[in-house]
């Protein structure tokens, strides 16, 4: 579980998890392609260490098809975090305090 913290530790990780989870299986370029196209572009190389990165601690698996490599989201770890962290410090007190929070950051807007 270290693993999975040490991954969603980063931001530009989360990054390339959010993008996974928006559009499952993705070749590297076309991830570098689609952060270039919402302003926070980074070089393949970058890309590609972070991606090693999740794969390490399992919240990406990528399948080999012809010459592609294609990258998909594993939301099984993160279920696991929720599941022993989150829903141990009772899940609907911390909806309501987000949900607070929410309301009051969009009455300051």
């Amino acid at each position: 579980m270290d693993a999975v913290f040490k991954a969603l530790a980063d931001a530009s990780r989360r990054e390339l998890l959010d993008r996974l989870r928006a559009e499952n299986g993705l070749t590297l370029g076309q991830l570098c392609e689609r952060l270039a196209k919402s302003g926070s572009p980074m070089t393949r190389q970058a890309v590609s260490k972070h991606l090693a990165i999740l794969e390490e601690a399992n919240l990406v698996a990528a399948v080999k098809r012809g010459r592609e490599k294609l990258h998909y989201l594993n939301p099984v770890p993160i279920h696991e975090i929720a599941e022993r962290w989150i829903g141990k410090f009772e899940r609907s007190r911390l909806q309501a305090l987000s949900d607070l929070k929410k309301d009051l950051e969009a009455h300051d807007e």
